[in-house]
């Protein structure tokens, strides 16, 4: 039967969101409806408030989530009633020219819930990159259900399914760091400093944060950061280059989504270095560099979506990690709140004061 449950929803474009009365169907086939138990507050669910991704209000928002199996439709095998997971928003077809290739992160034909959820009176909602997390329960492809160890709390499980895996996997899938490297993050929130956890998993030597907010800065260092550059008070390229020999970091990930900050990153890199973009540049935004620059200094210039993770292989693997005290995903929690809190979330965050708040559902 359908759930009727209370979710924040964006109704219009910059307007405050509000809690409005949700209709979540029963499972079809290829279906999970998903108890949610904690989901996180990320930029991402900003960006559909302000009509930033598309026009298609209202926006069912949340993505960032761990909670229970409640009840799944026919044919589903993945999960089944009862099992612990976390969201994915990509969850793989198998069958297009990536998935044969054997590069399933690069799926092209990635897929959500085929029914919709709606508000009271029937309208559609548009659930935030095809989960919509912030209510009771929701509705969703089951291959966007990962199960994972259950002794994971749902606060810190549902983080990997955005922000944290993003930047984990741009050190780790992307950019490919390796045990001895140098690198080098340029902005230092949350998915900026699971960059430097996942390179200091990885084995990374010199580990470089770049911010121009002293918070962050120091966040970086408690997430393992050998050094930290103010960019306010040093050029960040010049300061790089220094604490590496004068050469450059083996990898530097962008986590702003700045064209000044990227420039920045290409020639903070050591010849042959990687750049890697993980943060999310605006449609208008133009990047102009000098093309010798670009042919001269070799390497390679990678953009990372999703951390180029594979749910079914990254998720257990990280959670593993966090049980056996080698991943701190505790610490990327802030604070907690209820669906009532979204609101205020998304302020703190516009000024930089969490890393995530979470809410507790």
């Amino acid at each position: 039967m359908p759930i009727e449950t209370k979710g924040v929803v964006a109704l219009a474009k910059g307007r405050p969101v509000s809690l409005e009365t949700v209709v979540v169907p029963e499972p079809g086939p290829g279906e999970a409806r998903v108890e949610i138990q904690a989901c996180g507050v990320c930029h991402t669910d900003l960006h559909y408030r302000e009509g930033g991704i598309s026009d298609d209000f209202p926006f069912l928002l949340g993505h960032e989530a761990a909670g229970i199996v409640e009840s799944v439709g026919p044919g589903v095998t993945e999960v089944a009633p009862g099992d612990f997971v976390i969201l994915n928003w990509r969850a793989v077809c198998g069958q297009c020219r990536a998935c044969r290739r054997g590069r399933p992160w690069y799926c092209f034909n990635t897929h959500n819930a085929k029914q919709q959820m709606t508000l009271a009176d029937g309208t559609p909602l548009s659930p935030a990159l095809g989960i919509g997390a912030f209510l009771k329960h929701t509705l969703v492809a089951a291959g966007q259900c990962t199960k994972v160890d259950p002794s994971a709390p749902a606060m810190v499980a549902g983080l990997l399914g955005c922000g944290v895996m993003a930047g984990l996997g741009a050190a780790l899938n992307t950019g490919g760091v390796t045990r001895g490297d140098a690198v080098a993050v340029f902005g230092c929130g949350g998915v900026g400093n699971a960059a430097i956890a996942g390179a200091v998993l990885a084995g990374a030597t010199t580990i470089i944060g770049v911010d121009i907010d002293v918070r962050k800065l120091a966040w970086a260092r408690d997430f393992g950061a050998t050094h930290v550059v103010n960019s306010r008070e040093s050029d960040p390229v010049e300061a790089v280059r220094a604490l590496t020999g004068g050469f450059g970091a083996d990898v530097v990930v962008e986590a702003v989504g700045l064209p000044e900050v990227y420039k920045q990153a290409f020639y903070a890199r050591d010849l042959a270095g990687t750049v890697v973009l993980t943060g999310v540049p605006r449609p208008e935004m133009q990047l102009e560099l000098p093309f010798l620059d670009v042919f001269s200094r070799g390497g390679a210039l990678k953009s990372s979506w999703y951390g180029d993770c594979l749910p079914t292989r990254d998720f257990p693997t990280m959670i593993d990690l966090y049980l056996q005290g080698r991943l701190p995903l505790e610490k990327f929690v802030t604070e907690t709140g209820d669906l009532g809190d979204v609101e205020e979330a998304f302020h703190k965050m516009e000024r930089g004061e969490v890393l995530r708040s979470v809410i507790l559902i």
